[in-house]
């Protein structure tokens, strides 16, 4: 919605997410199942919840109003930071304390999601209810992502330009020339 990735790649781009949140998921899975009386469903599995399902209780607005929130912050920084307006070497950093910060003050109310791979890729194995609940944490990143893309640009005052690398000119195939003794520069064949 910001304009910076084409729609062509979108559901790709969504796919493989999904499908390499799913393959940590299993690693996960097979890691912790190492372990006499592991359950994923009655461990919760990392998987995020609201009511009865989040860490502290939150309920369902509570939990969605969290996730649009913070995937919108998010969303906000990564453009902003990677926007050919900011500092060049300031991304990293921004993007990663942005997100250190986001996990301190969501875990406790949804287990953080800000992003749907994220949610299926342990949903999957802890099953049943946070099957029943991972909806809300596909559509509230969804929703916030979405806010964050279409407001950018109002907040901002400019359309959002990513940074393009500048692609290194290679040299023109020529044949090679030579300097004649006392003589002008010619094509020697």
């Amino acid at each position: 919605m910001s304009g910076r990735f084409a729609w062509k790649d979108v559901v790709p781009y969504w796919v493989i997410q999904v499908v390499a949140a799913s393959v940590a998921g299993l690693v996960l899975f097979v890691i912790a199942s190492g372990k006499d009386g592991f359950s994923a469903s009655a461990s919760g599995f990392a998987t995020n919840g609201y009511g009865d399902r989040s860490p502290n209780g939150y309920g369902l607005a509570a939990c969605l109003v969290c996730e649009v929130v913070m995937t919108a912050v998010f969303l906000y920084v990564i453009l902003g930071s990677t926007d050919d307006r900011g500092p060049k070497s300031f991304a990293p950093i921004a993007i990663g304390f942005t997100l250190t910060i986001i996990h301190l003050v969501s875990i406790p109310v949804t287990n953080t999601s800000v992003n749907p791979a994220r949610s299926l890729g342990v949903a999957w194995f802890a099953g049943g209810a946070a099957l029943g609940q991972v909806w809300l944490f596909i559509l509230a990143p969804l929703i916030g992502a979405a806010i964050a893309g279409a407001s950018y640009a109002a907040i901002t005052g400019a359309p959002p330009r990513p940074r393009r690398r500048r692609r290194r000119q290679q040299p023109r195939l020529t044949l090679p020339l030579h300097r004649e003794r006392n003589g002008p520069i010619s094509d020697r064949r």
